[in-house]
């Protein structure tokens, strides 16, 4: 997904005249020198931060395919958690 420095690629969105107006007033309170600029600057640390929060959870393709499938095809339980069940069942009757 990393493009080198010199390709280049082009985004266009629609902003109601009131977004426009804040980006442009954040834009110069921040010393950005342009609106695109500013707008970049803010989606590119918005999207980091996603990232970085998702691949912290899981952190590679490998550690994905071991959690989905451990949750898909949960081994059955051992004799030791059906003991430990058993005494907790008990625990609540008294």
């Amino acid at each position: 997904m990393t493009m080198s420095v010199s390709e280049k690629a082009r985004f266009d969105t629609r902003l109601s005249r009131e977004q426009k107006e804040l980006f442009e007033y954040a834009t110069s309170l921040g010393g950005f020198r342009t609106l695109t600029e500013f707008v970049i600057h803010s989606a590119q640390q918005e999207a980091e931060k996603i990232v970085e929060k998702h691949d912290r959870i899981i952190a590679s393709s490998k550690d994905k395919e071991i959690f989905f499938d451990a949750l898909m095809n949960p081994p059955a339980p051992n004799k030791a958690l059906k003991n430990a069940l058993n005494r907790h069942r008990g625990s609540l009757k008294h």
